[in-house]
């Protein structure tokens, strides 16, 4: 795909999830890997509803920032995500609300923090490993998406909003609503004893669909 159309998804899809309420203000950010090896990631401090396609940070294969505006504080998220998951071709972070409230609980499950609800929270997800809270910007999100050995394409950091690696941006956009959709649900559906997917009704998902689920 030419630099020129990922340079235009980024900004339709940002447009589209910020419009959709998904993250507000300055926050959230995309990246996306370019044919070259490079990343193309939207500006700090700039809404999702509002990007230049021409202004957009352009990193080139060695991660040397080359043009645009400067990037978003949270290159380590990014950066740790293309490092152990070589499918990725882009990587989205918002701050969702449901997502966040969900990782706010106390009884949340570190190794899989998403309950498995419907198919596609398993289909185009996975599992999503809770991390810990960390100031903004620092440098230890990183180290703990490596420390996840590749093992997760999406984490729900604590206090703070969900990031979804995944093979093209479109997919990472929707597996992206599926988290948050998801995160709806289990808020709404809390303490009604509501039947999630059994483990062989994941089992047959995961055979059918070749999918990652450890």
């Amino acid at each position: 795909m030419s630099e020129t159309k990922l340079r235009e998804d980024i900004c339709f899809w940002a447009a589209s999830m910020f419009n959709r309420g998904l993250t507000g203000g300055a926050s959230g950010n995309i990246s996306v890997r370019t044919d070259d090896g490079g990343l193309l990631v939207t500006p700090s401090g700039v809404s999702m509803g509002r990007l230049d396609p021409a202004r957009l940070s352009r990193f080139d294969a060695a991660g040397q920032h080359i043009a645009g505006d400067a990037p978003t504080k949270e290159m380590p998220l990014h950066t740790a995500f293309y490092e152990t998951r070589k499918s990725a071709g882009a990587v989205v972070h918002l701050h969702s609300t449901h997502s966040v409230a969900l990782s706010m609980l106390p009884d949340a499950d570190p190794d899989n923090v998403l309950p498995p609800l419907t198919p596609y929270a398993v289909m185009r997800v996975g599992k999503v490993a809770l991390l810990p809270f960390f100031l903004p910007g620092d440098a230890a999100m990183g180290a703990a998406v490596r420390g996840l050995g590749g093992k997760r394409s999406a984490v729900l950091l604590a206090n703070h909003g969900p990031v979804v690696a995944s093979k093209d941006l479109e997919a990472a956009v929707f597996a992206m609503e599926e988290l948050e959709e998801t995160a709806k649900l289990a808020l709404l559906l809390r303490g009604h004893g509501a039947v999630a997917l059994t483990g062989g009704q994941i089992t047959g998902l995961v055979k059918k669909f070749e999918l990652e689920w450890d």
